[in-house]
Order: structure tokens, then sequence, then C-alpha cells
């Protein structure tokens, strides 16, 4: 049987579908009832049939919580590990080492006394280190520790390092390292805000680079590498590195709405944060935008995704073609 963390997320509910149209055996992982809901609404956008949702053996846990998550590896042999928190306020660091560290310590630790045959995990493009001399990115540029890395990028690249611990106590582990996930479903957090945004006429943009991919190849890569002789490798997936600008003028297309019209230049931002970072402590309300949130906005990262694309002869979905796609899936849920 297969487990999966995270099923109530972005990648795991995309992957959830995958795997029970292939009739796979599935274990979930949820913490509430309202979550499954939002795997529900993404199993509509590839089927009609409401009944397959109910072939996922759904099991209440919490991923930092090792009594709740010991019954849930009881005849487990593959573990797909795509819970984790995602914050670039400082105020979650705490919580997000929690999660993403020591859950993912957790789920190792548990593998390995299941003797689960192979572990996936899904990480971030946050936990590679920057190229020189502005080459592009790869799997071999090292983490950075001294840099002034985001609470999010350290957790990441900590979870990682329990994910190789579990490899060197005889578990066989693949990470997958996605660049921005674009995907239909969970339109008020993540990429699908930024849809959410421009639909409600967001005016502005900037021009910093990163990479995209869609969800559909996260998940397809994964099942892949997870069915391969492959083990204790990493894999960037990007499918293209686009900047902010062109992500947001393709949705702006793709939604008919006009397109963002004014440029945040970067001491902007950097004056932007900080307010809102006052906002925040008054009210005691997320900020709308933080430092590494605003330095992300424009710094300018390119990554190769050569590696999968030699191992798998992996190919990409087009950025604008996922857009168009994940576009008619909002403005089909408006209806």
């Amino acid at each position: 049987m297969i487990l999966v963390t995270g099923g109530t997320g972005l990648v795991g509910a995309h992957l959830l579908y995958d795997l029970i149209k292939n009739d796979e055996k599935v274990r979930a992982i949820y913490r509430s009832e309202k979550r499954i809901e939002k795997v529900k609404e993404v199993f509509s956008f590839y089927t009609d049939d409401e009944t397959l949702i109910s072939k996922i053996e759904w099991f209440k846990a919490d991923i930092t919580d090792v009594p709740s998550m010991i019954p849930a590896f009881i005849d487990i042999d593959k573990v797909y590990h795509c819970a984790a928190l995602i914050s670039f306020n400082p105020k979650d660091y705490r919580e997000m080492r929690k999660v993403n560290i020591h859950g993912t310590a957790i789920v190792v630790n548990l593998s390995i006394d299941a003797k689960v045959s192979k572990i996936c995990f899904v990480g971030s493009i946050a936990s590679i280190g920057n190229s020189l001399n502005g080459a592009l990115i790869n799997e071999e540029c090292e983490w950075n520790k001294e840099a002034d890395n985001s609470g999010y990028s350290i957790t990441k690249f900590g979870a990682e390092m329990e994910i190789w611990r579990a490899s060197q106590e005889g578990v066989e582990v693949v990470i997958v390292n996605p660049g921005v996930i674009l995907g239909s479903g969970f339109w008020q957090s993540g990429s699908g805000k930024l849809f959410t945004q421009v639909y409600n006429g967001f005016k502005f943009y900037t021009e910093g680079i990163t990479g995209f991919v869609s969800v559909k190849d996260v998940v397809k890569s994964m099942v892949l590498l997870m069915n391969s002789n492959i083990k204790n490798e990493r894999f960037i997936l990007v499918a293209e590195n686009k900047s902010f600008k062109e992500i947001f003028f393709s949705i702006a297309d793709s939604l008919g709405k006009k397109k963002p019209s004014i440029k945040i230049k970067s001491w902007q931002t950097s004056i932007f944060w900080r307010i809102s970072g006052v906002i925040s402590t008054i009210t005691r309300k997320q900020p709308f935008l933080s430092k590494y949130s605003a330095r992300s906005a424009h710094s300018i990262s390119k990554y190769s995704s050569e590696k999968i694309e030699t191992a798998l002869n992996f190919k990409f979905q087009n950025i604008n073609e996922i857009i168009k796609e994940t576009s008619a899936k909002y403005s089909k849920n408006l209806l």
C-alpha cells in the first residue's frame, strides 16, 4: 500500500487522483474533513465520477505527532511525503521547523521501522543554492547556510537532510525540487492565488525571474521516479524560467482580464514589506508582504531540468499551455 502525506494540498491532491486512476491502494493522511472537500474539487477537474475519491483510505493524523502517525504505517510499502508548511512570514519559523523538519524526521523514523521500500519527498528549489557566474542552477549547486535564507528555505533544506538520513538507513529515496507549481484548485493560496489576484484586477508586477512547472508534471515525475530503479537522487522540476511579469500577463490574457500595468521596483518593495511588518504587528494578521517574498519578486534565478529530462526522457508541458488550462478551470469554478 502507498502512504501519501499532505494529500489535501495542491501536489498531494493531484497525486491522489493519479494513483487512484491507476488502481493503486492508497492511504492518505488528513487533519480535517474540510480539507478533503478540496481534494474532491481537484478530482472534479479530471472526472465526473464522484465515487472515485471513496477508493482512498483516509487516515486522520498529524505528522508532528508520533502516536497518531504510527498506525498510518501499517502495511505501507511506499511513501510520498508531500506535507509541508509554506510561509515567508518570519513569525511562522518555529511552526515551519516543527512541520517541515520534525514532521519529516517522524516520517523517516516510521518508514525505517516499517521497512518501507522507497520514499519520494517533495522538496523545493528554495533548498538549492545559487550558481556561479550566472550559469543555470542545477542539482549540484550547494545550499549556502551562511546566506540570508528565508525560514522556509532553511526548513526545507533541513527536511532534505532527514530524507538523506533515511537513505543511509536502507530506505531508497528520491527527492524532487519543483519551481513555482501551477495547477488547478486552491485558488486562495500558493500559486492559485495568482489567478485570483489577476481576475480581481491586480495592477502590479515585477520582473524577477524563477522556475515554473505544472502540478501534473510534478506528479508524473514523482510516480515515474518511484516506479523506476532510480534511488538516492534529487531532481529539479522546472519547465521554464519566466519573469513574474510574463506569468501575470499570460494569466490576464487567458482570463480575459486587463494586464497589470504598474511596475514595482525593488526599492519600493523594500518599503512595502517594512510597512507590512508594522501593520502585521499592530493587527496580528499575516503581513501582505515579507522581506523574503519581496526579495524573491525581484531576484533572477534560472534553473536547469536537464537531469530529469535525461534520466526519464521527460518532456515538460509548456507554461503558457498550463496557464490556459488552469485559467479555464478557474473560470469554470466561478460558474
